[in-house]
């Protein structure tokens, strides 16, 4: 394990909430899948369809939720093995560019302020009147406009943008390409001709929110476009003008949101959905992946397809598709059937 970090189990464990069964003195250089873990790695074991991987498995312990007695090495027994997997992680997690500082080929204009130990890689452009707070990270190609704040401890990776007046909280994690505060895709139409109505609005985006890889947040119209606290996205997704996304909400992959839809806290959004513009989430909902959402979602609503229904009746629906070639034919044999037998009746045959 040569220079490599590594840790004991009884730190993984102390870390995660577990009892080390075996030796807790082995150190471990990270974390893998049953597949691919070496002889100095945890893998996590968390679906009992996977058993006959134990005897094949290489890694030298498991994270598990109860004792696996076919498993003749070490084991971190936890209540909840995906959640420590999680955690155990992160200890091992590649550390970011060793640079520090602000280098000379970086832009800072004179009239904005950094915090303390800020790194600013060459290549990266902060305009006016700007306000960097302390341990912020700007990798090579972020551009932050004029009069933007950004929190202590975010961390923005190459070819962000985050546009004039927008504000950016604490702990926030901008994955590469993402822009903040690009205007809203607002026309009034005079004729064949589209008018722009001005984006004079701005975006605000609170603490520990992660956004992926190539995703759009729009500024406000007239208002504020708000990403609130502990938001999870995905990448590649579209936030509109003065959308509301509520607190631990979480957003997957290509999904698009119109404008001044309001999303509650807790929600969950699937992969590839579409939520029509003034659509209003409830709470702690769950929209299905590839829903169109036309119609508000309330509190606590599982919902599925396009138009999205509830979860229960769209998989009642879906699993008549595949059968309605066949009750068409049917029903076309019992018209015939009930023709013949009119025709009958009314002396016509």
């Amino acid at each position: 394990m040569e220079g490599k970090r590594t840790h004991s189990l009884d730190e993984v464990a102390a870390l995660v909430g577990g009892r080390v069964i075996g030796d807790g003195t082995l150190r471990v250089s990270g974390v893998r899948s049953l597949e691919e873990a070496t002889e100095e790695e945890i893998a996590p074991f968390t679906d009992r369809r996977y058993l006959g991987l134990l005897e094949t498995t290489r890694a030298c312990a498991l994270i598990v939720g109860e004792e696996a007695p076919s498993f003749p090495r070490h084991q971190i027994v936890v209540e909840r093995p995906h959640l420590a997997c999680a955690r155990a992680a992160r200890l091992f997690a590649p550390q970011a560019s060793g640079f520090q500082g602000v280098h000379a080929q970086a832009f800072i204009h004179e009239s904005s302020r950094l915090g303390r130990d800020v790194t600013v890689h060459p290549g990266a452009y902060v305009g006016e009147d700007s306000v960097i707070g302390d341990r912020v990270v700007l990798y090579p190609g972020a551009f932050v406009g004029d009069r933007v704040r950004i929190g202590e401890g975010t961390v923005v990776h190459p070819n962000v943008s985050v546009l004039h007046d927008c504000s950016v909280g604490s702990g926030v994690i901008l994955h590469a390409g993402t822009v903040i505060g690009a205007d809203g895709f607002g026309f009034v139409r005079d004729g064949d001709v589209s008018v722009k109505v001005p984006q004079i609005g701005t975006v605000r985006i609170d603490d520990d929110v992660e956004i992926g890889a190539n995703c759009t947040v729009d500024r406000g119209a007239l208002g504020t476009t708000w990403i609130k606290s502990g938001v999870k996205m995905d990448n590649l997704i579209q936030i509109a003008h003065n959308v509301v996304v509520g607190e631990g909400t979480v957003i997957v992959a290509q999904t698009g949101v119109s404008g001044s839809v309001e999303i509650g806290r807790g929600v969950v959004v699937g992969g590839q959905v579409g939520i029509g513009d003034h659509v209003s989430v409830g709470d702690r909902a769950m929209i299905g992946s590839q829903a169109g959402v036309a119609k508000p979602v309330g509190s606590g609503e599982v919902v599925s397809g396009t138009p999205a229904v509830s979860h229960r009746l769209w998989l009642k629906t879906s699993r008549l598709l595949t059968r309605l070639p066949v009750l068409n034919e049917r029903v076309r044999r019992l018209e015939k059937t009930v023709d013949a037998l009119m025709r009958r009746l009314d002396g016509r045959d």
